[in-house]
């Protein structure tokens, strides 16, 4: 069963991108991001500085380089009360400021406003780690810090924002699941605006060997999507967040819009096994997706799932192919998951993220790690081609189209249609506007 969104006229429906924030391996910035992006650049590197007795598979990661940085009295938080935050939710907190300000908004203005937060996320590693340690659990903040249902709570009460706060957890698809949900709620009015995020910490060394003995992880520590060569994942970690309106709101308050979602659908179904990906299960989110945008037959590029897994890459391809390939205009497809490894219930968000930043630039990043297609896997036939350097859309003469794929291990499949901003009525050249001041504010002279 898939769950697609009413569409009545042709644009009514779209969501605005209007800010983005963004904390990943070997980028801390969205502009960061896409130098690493469009350069070609892998994060991947030997993890044994955080896992000394890390071996094979699971000494490879894209980690970020501090975790544990935290303003905690920019956010009016204790020491002691910091001290027992998930550093997810300590993340949050400083991406939701960093995409509001990305948005020119003032985060400090929108109390009261029916603002949506929606965080996706899988791990536990910190709780689990203070519950090992037990430091501290007698403290009243072990609740509010350690619940994963309070990863979005935390940054709504900061915000002192009434709109929905939710978490969610549909494994790897999690944080674009939680795209799928903010837009329903912005179509509906239940949301004016909304704070969508993926988030995702590998802290224990224990959940990478369950992956490995599971099979999951590539024993180079290289994500070759659909390459012949795909032998798993490598596992990564980080945050992204997106700021999302109404079009047209968006429109009428002069908004800088990066890209706009025209469309989403989720669904279900697993294969042979709960976690065996299923091609028509797939497929038919795909379908939905592009038909409630009304893109059929017009997608450009699409972000794979692509964790570069021998049975995942195979099966994606096929459901891609029939849902949306063209044999006389090949759709171009990548995988982020090849700069920055697999962010598991933040990969959807970082997969968003990079084609936002595709469009609003017009520019497609190379899918990396690429040198023969899986023999499994016809790209020709299907009507696919692989990015594997820098490079021009495949028709920029024409409205680009995106889409982003994330699934789940049990099957949980969304799909998010991305499309390029309108251009505002008589808007100039940017080269050509006027000097304009610009302010700096902080809470402190430090």
């Amino acid at each position: 069963m898939v769950a697609e969104l009413p569409r009545d006229t042709a644009d009514s429906d779209d969501i605005a991108v209007t800010g983005v924030s963004c904390r990943l391996p070997g980028a801390s910035t969205p502009d960061a991001f896409w130098d690493l992006l469009i350069s070609g650049r892998s994060a991947v590197r030997d993890v044994r500085d955080r896992w000394p007795a890390a071996s094979g598979a699971t000494a490879w990661g894209a980690f970020l380089s501090d975790v544990e940085g935290f303003d905690a009295a920019f956010f009016g938080v204790g020491e002691r009360e910091a001290a027992l935050m998930d550093p997810r939710q300590r993340i949050l907190l400083e991406l939701g400021w960093e995409a509001l300000e990305n948005g020119r908004v003032r985060p400090d203005g929108i109390a009261g406003e029916r603002v949506g937060v929606f965080v996706g996320t899988t791990w536990d590693d910190y709780a689990q780690i203070a519950y090992q340690s037990r430091s501290g659990l007698r403290s009243g903040h072990a609740m509010t810090g350690l619940h994963r249902g309070m990863i979005a709570n935390r940054l709504s009460y900061f915000l002192r924002v009434t709109g929905p706060s939710v978490t969610v957890d549909t494994g790897q698809s999690s944080s674009l699941v939680a795209v799928h949900l903010a837009c329903a709620s912005l179509r509906s009015g239940e949301s004016s605006a909304a704070l969508v995020a993926g988030v995702s910490l590998a802290l224990l060394h224990t959940n990478s060997t369950l992956s490995d003995e599971w099979g999951g992880l590539s024993p180079d520590g290289r994500c070759h999507t659909f390459d012949a060569r795909a032998n798993g994942y490598v596992r990564g970690e980080g945050a992204g967040v997106v700021l999302l309106k109404p079009l047209s709101r968006s429109l009428a308050d002069g908004d800088r819009i990066l890209a706009v979602i025209r469309g989403s659908a989720l669904g279900t179904g697993a294969g042979a096994t709960p976690t065996a990906p299923d091609p028509a299960a797939q497929a038919a989110v795909l379908r939905a997706a592009h038909r409630q945008a009304g893109t059929e037959g017009q997608v450009q590029y699409v972000e794979l799932h692509g964790t570069g897994t021998p049975v995942g890459d195979p099966v994606e391809a096929a459901a891609l192919g029939a849902a949306l390939g063209s044999v006389a205009a090949p759709v171009a497809v990548g995988s982020v998951k090849t700069n920055i490894g697999h962010l598991e219930g933040a990969a959807g968000i970082a997969g968003l993220i990079k084609t936002v930043l595709a469009v609003s630039r017009r520019a497609l990043p190379p899918s990396l790690n690429f040198a023969a297609p899986n023999p499994a896997i016809d790209l020709p036939g299907l009507g696919l081609s692989v990015v594997t350097s820098a490079a021009d859309w495949p028709r920029p003469h024409l409205p680009l189209v995106a889409g982003v794929s994330s699934f789940g291990m049990g099957g949980a499949n969304c799909h998010v249609v991305v499309g390029e901003a309108p251009t505002p009525p008589g808007e100039g050249d940017p080269a050509a506007a006027p000097v304009a001041p610009w302010p700096v504010s902080a809470r402190s002279s430090a």
